[in-house]
C-alpha cells in the first residue's frame, strides 16, 4: 500500500509541475505586456506620437512577448492636447492552453489610462 501512495504522490507532483509549466508562461508574458502598455501610455502622454504609431509600437511589443493579438484588438484613444491630455490603451486577448483532457482559454486585458500633469 505504501508503494501505491509513493507512485500516486510522484504522479501528482509531476502532473502539478506539468500544469504549472503550461500556465505560468502566459501569465508572465501578460504581466510583461501589461507593464509595456503602462510604460507606453506614460511616455506617449508627453510625446507627439499618433494613435497609429502607439498601436504599432504595442503590436511589436506583443510580438516580442508572443502575445496572440492583432492590430485591431489594440484600441488607443488620445484626447486633449499634448502634455495636457489623456492616453487610454485597451488590449484584450485570449490565450488558448491545451491541457490533457481540459482545454483552457485564458482571458487577459492589458489596459491603462494616463492623464497629463496639467
Amino acid at each position: 500500500m505504501s508503494t501505491f501512495k509513493m507512485f500516486a504522490g510522484i504522479f501528482l507532483m509531476a502532473a502539478g509541475i506539468y500544469v504549472l509549466s503550461k500556465l505560468i508562461p502566459p501569465y508572465y508574458e501578460s504581466y510583461q505586456f501589461q507593464d509595456a502598455v503602462k510604460d507606453e501610455a506614460t511616455h506617449d502622454t508627453y510625446s507627439p506620437k499618433s494613435e497609429a504609431e502607439i498601436r504599432t509600437s504595442l503590436l511589436k511589443k506583443a510580438q516580442e512577448f508572443d502575445i496572440p493579438i492583432g492590430e485591431d484588438d489594440i484600441k488607443v484613444m488620445r484626447s486633449g492636447q499634448q502634455y495636457n491630455g489623456v492616453v487610454s490603451i485597451q488590449a484584450a486577448y485570449v490565450v488558448h492552453v491545451d491541457l490533457p483532457g481540459y482545454p483552457l482559454d485564458l482571458h487577459f486585458d492589458a489596459s491603462t489610462e494616463n492623464k497629463g500633469v496639467f
